[in-house]
């Protein structure tokens, strides 16, 4: 009886041996799935600098210890949620693709919490060195002073001379302005013309609206015709005559993302002056269209970034020697194409997982041109057309 215990005894030893035994690489892989990511959320309000304006189809992200981006937008009044993956993260808020206005914030997302960013954290902040040339009928530069930003007044003069101009990262053009340069030299014009040639296709970026497009397609004033002699936009790009009848006009913003930032995509545009300048034809390979006539289709708002030229000489423009941020372009899942400014040291890691240096579309060395054919009036009120302009503003 008592070997018959004894060897009951030795078994139920082997067999709680045999099951605690977890040397078996066979069932501990069995026992393991992917590690969980703990991640929590961050919500807040984006605003200008001032603190007065909220900011529509700003770019938020950070990335977790992967270099794995988490990413959202705020929408029409500036508020988003962003999920993050837990622990001390920097924060980044951007518009356009963050070479000009953006703000790197410092936060803890703890998991399975949200936290609420301060008004005062995520206010966007101003790197690009704006400047502006005064116009007769346009005053964007109202618009700017009342987003809390800065911009510095220039002439015609100034443009003639490369240098003074290379200072900038941006270059408001005032309807009117091109008319009010009085020059007994018409050599000048030329001067002026390849200097923004150069100033763009070395990454600044220019904003043109109403009759400046002569600085775009050449003309002294307004244009009348689609042959005019001088401008760097060549003819077949762009053709804009000086036929636009005063009234209100029924648009339609046809960009998704500024039909985010605004929260509409209909609204009137109110031309109050006499005539203006009508596009009546552009490369649509060339330029997207961001709003446009609802009833004829015809484009009033137009942007493009790829300019190109031969014989352009290389400058560093704006503040681009200091920067230490670089663009990349990442694929979003959804194959949503995003472009963003990111520190330099990032860069390799994030080219190693499939991001690639540049913007997403365009030249990979231009800047913006924004041209409309409206424009915020010093006498008159413009209405939502301010808005969109505000966009133009923090996108270029």
């Amino acid at each position: 009886m008592r070997k018959h215990y004894l060897f009951i005894l030795l078994c139920v030893f082997t067999l709680l041996t045999n099951c605690a035994g977890g040397d078996d690489p066979a069932i501990a892989s069995e026992n393991v799935g992917p590690a969980v990511v703990k991640t929590g959320k961050l919500t807040g309000k984006v605003m200008s600098q001032n603190g007065t304006k909220p900011v529509g189809g700003a770019s938020v992200f950070t990335f977790d210890d992967k270099y794995k981006i988490y990413y959202t937008t705020s929408d029409a009044d500036g508020n988003f949620t962003l999920v993050a993956p837990a622990g001390s993260r920097t924060i980044h808020i951007q518009t356009g693709n963050g070479t000009n206005f953006r703000t790197e914030i410092s936060a803890t997302v703890k998991d399975s919490e949200t936290v609420n960013l301060d008004a005062s954290q995520t206010k966007l902040n101003q790197v690009a060195k704006i400047a502006y040339v005064k116009g007769a009928y346009d005053k964007i530069e109202d618009i700017i002073q009342t987003l809390g930003y800065t911009a510095t007044e220039i002439t015609n003069a100034d443009l003639v001379n490369l240098t003074n101009i290379a200072q900038y990262d941006i270059i408001f053009l005032n309807c009117g302005s091109r008319n009010n340069y009085s020059s007994n030299n018409p050599g000048l014009y030329t001067v002026i013309e390849n200097n923004l040639a150069a100033f763009v296709a070395n990454g600044g970026s220019i904003y043109a609206s109403d009759w400046d497009v002569s600085y775009l397609v050449g003309g002294t004033s307004n244009t009348n015709n689609c042959s005019l002699p001088g401008g760097f936009i060549p003819d077949t790009k762009l053709c804009s005559k000086n036929i636009g009848n005063s009234g209100t006009v029924a648009a339609t913003v046809t960009n998704p993302g500024l039909t985010t930032a605004l929260g509409f995509n209909t609204l009137d545009i109110n031309y109050d002056l006499g005539v203006w300048q009508k596009i009546i034809n552009y490369d649509p390979t060339y330029w997207e269209v961001l709003v446009k006539e609802t009833s004829s289709n015809d484009a009033l708002m137009i942007r493009t970034n790829h300019f190109t030229a031969t014989n352009i000489p290389t400058i560093s423009i704006g503040n681009a020697s200091n920067s230490t941020f670089v663009t990349v372009c990442i694929t979003l899942p959804g194959n949503i194409q995003i472009s963003i400014s990111v520190p330099q040291v990032l860069v390799p890691y994030l080219v190693a997982l499939g991001a690639t240096v540049g913007p997403c579309s365009g030249s990979s060395n231009s800047g913006y041109i924004y041209y409309t054919t409206f424009h915020n009036h010093a006498s008159g009120n413009i209405g939502n057309a301010g808005v969109i302009l505000q966009y133009v503003i923090l996108n270029l």
